[in-house]
């Protein structure tokens, strides 16, 4: 496909800093070349606070009021002036009101009275300090007596716009909103929330002897685990996964599929035909349908892997990301190469890998040159330091292994072997959201 609708458009991003055929860079110099070709998307939508948790914020939350509204207490207590404290003689006070929350103020109260008062309510005029009940001595008539030293003149007293002024942003554009945030919103007497549009991918496995879960499975045949590990994976980064199916080891059906693709997504994510092979067309594909880098990453699993921009008819692009077909390759090219562009893309804020240091238990064998990724389990040891142990079969199609292991291990390139006591770096997989 020759035809120059095919092409990049002039608003694309300068020459890929790969050149097309490079083979076994790092998966530094990988990660660094998709970045700087990524840029977010701008498309933005306003939605009820309701269904805004993990969305992406297009704008700043900026705050309408004061928070909290005014001067109130921290704590159940007394409420009275704190000048009148002494370090070295008990303080007595007559009660002479109860307040609670949501209650207008008590006004007047005079030297040597205090008021009753509850978590939350608005602290009258005149008074700054407020002594917790269980610290006082309450007689049987309406008289309070504070001990000498419990108590210092103006604790336990919240102040008007302490936690978000109003003016202020209370939460930044690009953050991925947690639970407390739609709280934080809520707390601000807002309903709606700014937020990107999800990145629409589409996802498709690619391989005659691949089979979807559900059919009747041939000899020789395997089914495809590949399209739902990663569909399940875009949803957990709140994304919009479109199911494409699996598509045949011949060139015109990846043509079609990608072009079908190409009619409206941002991404298109294949497994499979990247290696090179006799049946891999992936590559040639898409060199004829857009600007695309092809490379060998020097990593293990997960060497085979393509990115790049496609175009289709209608003028529409979607990045590319290919990733190998066996599955814990296709899941680590994933989480290693693809994660961190995709949230970029989506207009999310920097979401670096969650990574710690463990001790490693056992020996692991690895030359130099390559980054690996082994699947671990991560513990906490008695010592108080994390652990971590290498979890069944490595080999790159064994998903077992991963589906029992919490965590990747990563051994960078210019490392060599590691020895058992040896730190090593991990990333958990309950962090890689």
């Amino acid at each position: 496909m020759s035809d120059a609708r095919h092409r990049p458009s002039a608003s694309e991003p300068g020459p890929n800093p790969l050149a097309a055929g490079e083979n076994n860079i790092s998966v530094e110099a990988a990660r660094a070349a998709i970045d700087a070709a990524i840029h977010p998307t701008t498309d933005v939508e306003t939605v009820p606070i309701a269904l805004a948790v993990g969305r992406i914020l297009a704008d700043d939350v900026i705050s309408p009021l004061d928070v909290p509204p005014h001067d109130n207490s921290a704590m159940d207590g007394f409420a009275f002036d704190g000048r009148a404290l002494d370090a070295t003689q008990a303080l007595t006070l007559r009660i002479v009101a109860t307040m609670h929350a949501g209650a207008a103020p008590v006004e007047g109260v005079e030297t040597g009275q205090c008021v009753r008062i509850m978590t939350g309510a608005r602290m009258p005029a005149g008074l700054d300090t407020v002594v917790p009940f269980e610290l006082c001595r309450v007689d049987d008539g309406d008289n309070v007596e504070i001990p000498a030293s419990v108590i210092a003149a103006g604790e336990n007293r919240r102040f008007r716009g302490e936690d978000l002024a109003s003016g202020k942003a209370a939460l930044t554009r690009g953050r991925v909103l947690r639970p407390a945030d739609i709280g934080l919103i809520a707390s601000l007497g807002l309903t709606t929330a700014s937020v990107r549009r999800r990145l629409r991918v589409a996802v498709f496995s690619t391989g005659d002897e691949i089979v979807s879960p559900g059919q009747p499975l041939p000899p020789n045949c395997v089914y495809d685990s590949n399209r739902f590990a990663l569909i399940a994976a875009l949803q957990r980064l709140g994304m919009e996964p479109l199911d494409f199916g699996l598509v045949a080891d011949n060139r015109a059906s990846l043509q079609d599929a990608m072009a079908r693709a190409l009619e409206d997504v941002n991404v298109i994510i294949t497994s499979g035909g990247v290696s090179a092979g006799d049946a891999d067309y992936t590559r040639d594909v898409m060199t004829s349908m857009g600007s695309v880098s092809f490379w060998k990453v020097a990593m293990r699993p997960g060497r085979p892997f393509a990115f790049g921009k496609l175009s289709g008819r209608n003028g529409r692009d979607a990045w590319l990301f290919a990733l190998p077909g066996n599955p814990v390759a296709s899941l680590v090219g994933f989480y290693s190469l693809a994660r961190e562009a995709l949230l970029k893309l989506a207009g999310a804020s920097a979401q670096p890998l969650p990574s710690l240091d463990a001790r490693c238990t056992v020996d692991i064998r690895k030359r130099p040159g390559r980054t690996e990724f082994q699947r671990g389990f991560v513990w906490l040891g008695d010592d108080g330091k994390w652990m971590v142990r290498p979890v069944g079969s490595q080999g790159a199609g064994i998903l077992r292994s991963m589906a029992e292991a919490n965590a990747l291990i990563v051994l960078p390139d210019n490392h060599g072997s590691t020895k058992a006591g040896d730190f090593v770096s991990v990333w958990l997989f309950d962090g890689l959201t």
